[in-house]
């Protein structure tokens, strides 16, 4: 739509607001709120005024007025608020130069998608991120400097099999919880509600289902799309869980492992290079690849434990990427094989158009647009340099003996040496001015200092039970 289209979509339908929408730096939405009489052409091109200063990773104070101005092809009505309200994700601007902000992660997004274009190896990036979470009955934590904890509940979880009162049994036990019907799949209605709720607001939902882990773990896989486009359908698709599961009295997180002992959540993110309507990873080379789809791999699996600070950044995301238990750690790519932290899936009718790669490693943790551009730039440094990725490793992975493990890279085994590897390794970054050095500057003094240290620097609980004897 453009601004008169989307003028009129919010008057059709009676909207009472409008919610304007933009994403901070580590990857939330943020939002305010206007009478729909403020909408008028002139704001799709002059935007409105905020802090920038409040907002996570951006402006100092002594330079804190931006401005947001809403993209007209993302407007949708909202379903979560009592008035009729009309949302539209924001581009953000400096209100002095006009210019595209710097630190707006939708803007590098973008970036990224021209940059591809300009190099002319393609036209079109194509990401469709398979994005699991949990729905709990309940969640408590707490921290202060005398103490800590966290709690977390769900009905079907193997815990309440002894549970008091009405109890019907029916528990998924640990990671058994992959495609049972109900009653052991308890939240068929909940995911259902969800999927209706995004087919409405013109999400393309492919699927929904139980995931492995006990205690409410589930996915609902949407169609892909064009990068910053699929970035935006992620934040909505967060967005829609999370309120739906609200709305039943229930709580959904997309925090990567929040149970021990259990399956995390990951985004497995299939993605695909295209040019003039064909795609460019389809080939004769192995699974089908084409010598680019290979070497996009190559710069994947290069930039790997540089790319982990993006598509993995948050402490918790170490907690499933540890070798040995669900979550492909091994940096080596393959064919149907699901061990692998690359694998390339075998197409519906073996079509060219459904030859794509999956990077199996990252979660939803991430912001998105940082993410999906990341990736890309890295693949697009592999066909760039036609960096070779090796052989393909068709073994079960988590079978393989310790001496044949040894010559596997890993990914990171914590967020600090993600961090310290993004250091060392930016410059594919940088090309065409997709990152700038001060956004990677940026996020890796944020996450230090409000995350990595933070955690780093409080005990918990288990180191009682380890210690406190001595």
């Amino acid at each position: 739509m453009k601004p008169k289209d989307v003028i009129q979509f919010a008057k059709d339908h009676d909207c009472k607001f409008v919610d304007l929408k933009f994403i901070d730096l580590p990857g939330i939405w943020q939002h305010t709120t206007i009478p729909v009489s403020r909408l008028s052409e002139d704001m799709f091109e002059e935007g409105i005024g905020f802090d920038g200063s409040s907002v996570r990773g951006w402006q100092p104070i002594n330079a804190s007025d931006m401005s947001m101005t809403p993209d007209p092809t993302t407007a949708k009505i909202d379903p979560f608020h009592a008035q009729k309200t009309l949302s539209l994700i924001c581009k953000i601007s400096d209100p002095v130069t006009g210019q595209p902000y710097g630190r707006d992660p939708r803007y590098i997004a973008q970036k990224a998608e021209n940059h591809v274009r300009a190099t002319g190896i393609a036209d079109t990036t194509f990401f469709g991120p398979e994005a699991e979470f949990f729905v709990f009955d309940s969640v408590r934590y707490d921290n202060s400097p005398r103490g800590a904890f966290y709690e977390l509940d769900s009905d079907e979880a193997v815990w309440n099999t002894g549970k008091a009162g009405p109890n019907l049994g029916h528990k998924i036990r640990h990671k058994e919880g992959y495609f049972p019907v109900a009653p052991t799949d308890s939240l068929g209605d909940v995911r259902a509600d969800m999927m209706t709720t995004l087919i409405e607001s013109g999400v393309y939902v492919e699927v929904g289902h139980h995931e492995v882990a006990s205690a409410g773990q589930c996915e609902i896989g949407v169609r892909f799309d064009k990068l910053t486009s699929m970035a935006d359908t992620l934040m909505w698709f967060k967005y829609v869980v999370k309120n739906v599961a609200k709305r039943h009295n229930k709580t959904a997180t997309f925090m990567p492992k929040p149970l021990f002992g259990d399956n995390g959540s990951g985004m497995h993110c299939h993605q695909s290079l295209w040019k003039d309507g064909k795609p460019l990873f389809a080939g004769d080379g192995y699974a089908g690849l084409s010598d680019i789809g290979l070497w996009y791999i190559g710069g994947i699996l290069k930039h790997a434990k540089a790319l982990a600070a993006l598509t993995n950044p948050t402490t918790n995301s170490y907690r499933r990427l540890v070798p040995g238990y669900e979550a492909p750690v091994n940096l080596a790519y393959s064919s149907r094989n699901r061990s692998a932290a690359i694998r390339i899936p075998v197409a519906a009718g073996n079509s060219p158009k459904g030859r794509r790669i999956e990077v199996r490693f990252p979660d939803a943790s991430c912001n998105p647009y940082l993410a999906f551009a990341a990736m890309m730039m890295a693949g697009l440094d592999g066909i760039q340099n036609r960096i070779d990725p090796g052989d393909p490793l068709d073994k079960d992975i988590y079978a393989l003996s310790p001496e044949e493990l040894k010559e596997v890279p890993k990914c990171p085994g914590s967020l600090d040496e993600a961090l310290t590897a993004l250091e060392r390794d930016h410059e594919f970054l940088l090309r065409g001015d997709v990152f700038t050095r001060d956004i990677i500057h940026t996020w890796i003094e944020y996450k230090r200092e409000r995350e990595v240290d933070a955690v780093r620097l409080r005990p918990v609980p288990y180191e009682f039970f380890l210690y406190y004897d001595t």
